[in-house]
């Protein structure tokens, strides 16, 4: 496993940057998985469906005019889709393998949607609705309009979204802040959650390593994947790592439901020879 791939390092250039950019961050994620993976094609392919938006919408630029040319050319000529057969399978969350299998889930397609439209000249923002990722237009008059792309670029109004909400939370409050935009890094963060998540039920270690030790990458203080990382790298023998994870975890936590788990662990790997740094 190399743990300094030039897509770590791409990644991490483009993170640091003080404007994200989306699409080649997202791509940078893609191509720890996808080493052949030719991104100035993807990106190519982005300039190719903003231009027939352009076509679509001419100038001068009309948010209303513009937004619904995205949606058709996405939807109803591109055919991208939600993949409601395959919801958890990895692939739906690379930008590459989106643009290719023209499938994806919610938070992908709305990046592929906000790129797209940026390419058409309109900007629109992410939303990072609980379970279900939203884009965002927010005009300078009149009230925001939300864009679920994994339901065809369907419209909906803010109270349309509350409702959402509240069929299926259980009677959790419903908190304002649901429906504010998200930075980019916040998104490429859910989609790296995403791929955490399916990774570590499919107990792949490796690539559970790498995707956690992206989101270090964008949060370096969190605590709950600096452990995650510890953990991981345990368990892949890379026991000088684990134990530097480990150790700044419980100096982040040290009162920690898991703390005393985790010393035990830390003391294990210390006492124990070291095959692999």
């Amino acid at each position: 496993m190399q743990l300094d791939s030039p897509a770590r390092m791409l990644f991490k250039d483009l993170v640091a940057r003080p404007t994200v950019p989306l699409d080649e961050a997202a791509l940078a994620i893609a191509a720890e998985e996808y080493p052949a993976l030719d991104a100035a094609a993807c990106l190519a392919e982005l300039d190719r469906l903003g231009e027939r938006v352009r076509r679509r919408a001419p100038a001068p630029l009309r948010a209303a005019t513009t937004l619904k040319a995205v949606r058709e050319v996405l939807f109803d000529e591109a055919g991208f889709r939600g993949n409601e057969k395959a919801y958890y399978d990895p692939r739906n969350s690379y930008l590459n393998e989106v643009l290719g299998r023209k499938l994806g889930i919610p938070i992908s397609l709305s990046l592929l949607f906000i790129e797209v439209a940026r390419r058409a000249g309109l900007g629109l923002a992410g939303v990072g609705f609980p379970g279900h990722f939203l884009v965002k237009l927010a005009p300078e008059h009149g009230p925001d309009v939300f864009i679920d792309a994994y339901n065809g670029g369907e419209l909906l109004t803010a109270d349309e979204c509350v409702a959402r909400f509240r069929a299926v939370s259980q009677g959790r409050d419903f908190d304002p802040r649901y429906l504010q935009a998200v930075t980019p890094q916040q998104i490429l963060g859910r989609m790296l959650h995403n791929l955490k998540r399916i990774y570590v039920e499919q107990n792949d270690d490796v690539r559970a390593y790498w995707i956690i030790d992206r989101l270090l990458l964008l949060t370096p203080d969190a605590p709950d994947e600096i452990r995650d990382r510890g953990l991981v790298s345990a368990r892949l023998g890379l026991k000088p790592a684990a134990a530097r994870d480990l150790a700044r975890y419980l100096e982040h936590e040290p009162a920690a439901d898991d703390a005393a788990e985790i010393r035990d662990l830390l003391a294990s790997l210390r006492s124990a020879p070291s095959l692999l740094n």
